[in-house]
This record gives structure tokens, C-alpha cells and sequence, in this order.
């Protein structure tokens, strides 16, 4: 490996034609791997980018690198794609735990039950009882109708962050407009 040597910041030539060696040498080998791992070529993408941002913070900080740098982009490349299965289920586990809510809240709502118009504007009238990121969050998803992904992108936040703050923000409201009687407990 090419030590940093440059004071201020800046890449050699040398140093930049290293890395993309490395890359060139590394990527086809490592999507193959993660796509197998995670059935999902796109989020393979997204893991092996991660595996190699890793490895550029690495030489960046003049931490030592590793010996067979091959072998440890493969180590970070499973392990990213393990995080991502574990993050992909918990957010699938949030989304049946929300839907299970909507359908228990829907199965005992009374039949002359309020419009979703008036619905989304008692939502939006309780509001301000959020949090900045929460509000952000909310909005996006009920009034702009962005997915996850879509929110996670604005953000510049992970799509189980999202979710999360998501159910954070809607379980705040329910409680208030529970309060407030405007629904029923």
C-alpha cells in the first residue's frame, strides 16, 4: 500500500491510481458475493460502496492497512450485508407491527367515523407537538406520499431510521389526539 505523504489533504496520482486498482481489482468479485448474500443487486451495490468508503477512511486516516486487503473487503463486505439483513427485518418487523395497529384501530372504529380529509387535517392541527425530524419525517410520508427509500434520500438518513422515527412521530400523535378525544381509546 501507497502511505499518505501529503500534508494537506490532497490525493497523489499515485495514491488515486492505487485505489482504483484496488476497486477494479475488487468489485465484480464482491458484488457477486453480497448479491448472493442479500438476493438484492442494488443493495449490493450499496454494501460493497460501503465496504470500500471503509477502506478510503482507512488509508485517509493513515491507519495501517490491512494485509490482504482483498480478504478484508470481503470480511466488511459480509458484514455490511449482515447489518443490512438485520435492518431490513427489523423495518419489515416495524411495518407488520403498524399495519397489525391500523387494521385493530380500523376493526373498532365506529361506522360513522370521520373522513380521511378530516382525519389527515386533526393529523396535521396536532402536529406541533413533534419534533423538528419527526414533522419532517411525517410529512414527507402522509402529505408528499414518499417512501422510505424516498425519505431516506432527502433526510440523508438510513430507511430504518426513517421508520422508526416514523412510528415515533405517529404513536405521539395518537396519543395526543387520543387526549384530545379526537380519537377514540
Amino acid at each position: 500500500m501507497i502511505e499518505k505523504k501529503d500534508h494537506n489533504g490532497e490525493w497523489s496520482p499515485e495514491e488515486i491510481k492505487a485505489m482504483e486498482s484496488l476497486m477494479t481489482k475488487n468489485e465484480t468479485g464482491l458484488l457477486r458475493y453480497a448479491t448472493r448474500i442479500l438476493n438484492d443487486p442494488v443493495a449490493a451495490q450499496d454494501v460493497v460502496q460501503d465496504a470500500f468508503i471503509k477502506l478510503f477512511r482507512r488509508w485517509r486516516s493513515g491507519k495501517p492497512q490491512p494485509a490482504k486487503v482483498s480478504s478484508w473487503l470481503y470480511r466488511v463486505t459480509h458484514n455490511n450485508a449482515v447489518d443490512y439483513i438485520r435492518r431490513e427485518s427489523r423495518l419489515r418487523d416495524l411495518h407488520q407491527k403498524n399495519k397489525e395497529e391500523e387494521c385493530a384501530q380500523e376493526s373498532t372504529a365506529p361506522h360513522g367515523d370521520l373522513s380521511n380529509d378530516e382525519k389527515m387535517k386533526m393529523v396535521l392541527e396536532q402536529i406541533d407537538i413533534l419534533k423538528p425530524q419527526e414533522k419532517q419525517v411525517l410529512i414527507l410520508r402522509l402529505q408528499e406520499g414518499k417512501s422510505y427509500r424516498e425519505i431516506a434520500e432527502i433526510t440523508e438518513r438510513s430507511e430504518g431510521n426513517v421508520g422508526c422515527i416514523l412510528h415515533h412521530a405517529v404513536h405521539k400523535l395518537s396519543n395526543s389526539l387520543r387526549e384530545s378525544g379526537a380519537l377514540k381509546r
